[in-house]
């Protein structure tokens, strides 16, 4: 029988063993714990990442199942301030990896690794590569949810921060969001500029949805040395109205995403041409 039930953890392992022949995607949160300036709780990355999936969740739950988020990710360069949990690079591509294939040995064949921390990215499609190796017959994917198509063409029609660069940490996409799930908890009066010490040129920018003049080159040294506050970016345009508009462009990216993964067909079979 089937339930509608979207969070793994909520569910008993016959339901689970149910919504895996409902042939559901696995979501996955992804995301970190780590300093967002003056005005935003640590948890940001993490909230984002989760309500994005849950809401999400509460609109399709015959698709999808929200996977408990996996908090802690990939920021050495963070470390320099305070509340900052970042592990190693093989740790977090084992660990990931090793959820994955719980996943998959389960009957899963289409995981989504949704991630809310830039520092993930890069790592996050080398465990979905690694796990679609360990089991060839299930597809694993990862995303960002700044990458959604309905939050990049959002963010380009709302930002008032400059571009690029506005855009990045603790900026106004994350706090305006983050204003929309908790207002209570973003400390508007202490968001500030801070970006100039980054030396943004044409090749050298930060901004995660912002476009330049050419491809930007990922250098990242100790966050300390290229900001005072921990923000790199603009919050201080951030509002809640923003937010909402960026909360439900998010989701509706998700739910988009979730119903094209699932038409794909499942990958053909490997071919030994050693042979």
């Amino acid at each position: 029988m089937k339930t509608d039930k979207y969070r793994f953890g909520e569910m008993t392992w016959p339901e689970i063993k149910q919504v895996v022949k409902e042939e559901r995607v696995a979501v996955v949160p992804v995301a970190m714990i780590e300093e967002h300036g003056h005005h935003l709780p640590v948890d940001t990355d993490l909230v984002l990442a989760n309500e994005i999936c849950e809401r999400a969740g509460r609109k399709i739950p015959y698709e999808m199942v929200v996977v408990p988020a996996i908090n802690h990710g990939y920021a050495p360069h963070q470390m320099d301030f305070p509340g900052v949990i970042s592990i190693s690079s093989d740790t977090f591509i084992r660990y990931v990896v090793d959820v994955c294939n719980s996943l998959a040995h389960q009957g899963f064949k289409k995981i989504l690794l949704f991630n809310g921390h830039g520092s993930n990215v890069s790592l996050l499609k080398v465990a979905a590569r690694q796990t679609i190796l360990d089991y060839p017959d299930v597809q694993c994917a990862s995303i960002s949810h700044w990458d959604l198509e309905p939050v990049v063409k959002l963010s380009a029609e709302i930002r008032e921060s400059e571009n690029p660069g506005g855009i990045n940490h603790a900026c106004e996409l994350e706090t305006s969001m983050y204003l929309a799930i908790h207002e209570d908890l973003v400390q508007m009066d202490k968001a500030v500029r801070d970006i100039d010490k980054y030396q943004m040129s044409k090749y050298f920018w930060l901004d995660l949805v912002g476009t330049g003049e050419g491809r930007p080159v990922v250098m990242v040294p100790y966050w300390s040395s290229i900001s005072e506050t921990g923000t790199l970016g603009d919050p201080t345009s951030s509002t809640k109205e923003k937010g909402e508009k960026l909360m439900d462009a998010a989701v509706d990216g998700l739910i988009e995403f979730i119903q094209i993964y699932k038409e794909r067909e499942p990958n053909p079979p490997r071919v030994n041409h050693h042979e």
